[in-house]
């Protein structure tokens, strides 16, 4: 974790902006443990009384939190994007579905345009490592792991974009997709086809990205998140399918139980209505 030593004016207020800035540009994020209060005071180079002290605002001003025996760890400040009344209405109605998957087309082409033309060198970096470890996972056939580095992936593009509204607003985004609230990824990843083309979907995004092309980086992200929406509606279609076809191969063996029944019931009529 990056602190670096205050050269001038070691009071708690330089302390406290050097961690706000960190926690704003996306340097740390929620759930991650600060150092040891004496290691910490080391990195920042103040007094440790100073270091309580900023450590204190910070807490108050909701962006840190200490655990007793745990250590000292930054906050939740991203919060979801909606109450978790909204989100049960979502999960209870799927057509919320377009959209999320419209607002996540406009946000993440907007994201990959800045990244390719501010991306750093780190930057790139860090998406290399991402596409890497995602090939590796592709290759292995781990599902799970390879769709856990797929939000992984376009959360380490809008960062590159370094503008931080888009950044903390797609966090925000993505956590709800981690959370399964709009739909399941492994359903996508097991689609037919499906990996082979979201791994060669995301390798065009990355190459428009270290080439810095702007215009070729939001094209491939808007095909991307078009071909995502057109496989999870065919998915909850043909989900719908399956539930119909399901409820009709039981009433079918129901109704093929009950015709020996039936039958006899209707020769035994006959042979009433004949010997009558």
């Amino acid at each position: 974790m990056v602190f670096q030593k205050i050269s001038h004016n070691r009071t708690a207020d330089a302390v406290i902006d050097q961690i706000e800035q960190l926690i704003l540009q996306g340097v740390v994020r929620p759930g991650d443990r600060l150092p040891s209060e004496r290691e910490l005071a080391k990195k920042v180079d103040v007094s440790r009384p100073i270091l309580r002290e900023a450590i204190k605002t910070l807490e108050e001003r909701g962006l840190i939190v200490t655990r007793h025996g745990e250590g000292t760890f930054v906050a939740d400040v991203i919060g979801t994007v909606f109450s978790d009344a909204i989100i049960e209405l979502i999960r209870r109605h799927p057509p919320a579905i377009a959209d999320y998957m419209e607002y996540r087309r406009e946000m993440e082409s907007i994201a990959a345009g800045y990244a390719a033309v501010r991306a750093t060198e780190a930057d790139k970096e860090i998406i290399t490592r991402i596409f890497d470890a995602m090939q590796e996972a592709h290759e292995k056939e781990d599902f799970a792991r390879e769709a856990e580095l797929d939000v992984e992936f376009h959360q380490a593009i809008g960062e590159s974009a370094h503008n931080i509204v888009l950044l903390h607003t797609l966090r925000s985004c993505y956590r709800l997709l981690n959370d399964g609230v709009f739909y399941n990824r492994m359903q996508l990843y097991r689609y037919p086809g499906s990996r082979d083309r979201l791994l060669t979907q995301h390798s065009e995004i990355y190459r428009a990205v270290m080439r810095g092309d702007r215009q070729g980086a939001q094209a491939a992200v808007i095909a991307h998140i078009d071909y995502v929406e057109n496989v999870i509606r065919d998915v909850m279609r043909n989900g719908l399918w399956q539930e119909v076809s399901s409820l009709r191969l039981q009433q079918r063996l129901a109704t093929t139980r009950e015709d020996p029944k039936r039958r006899r019931a209707q020769r035994k009529a006959t042979e009433e209505i004949t010997t009558s």
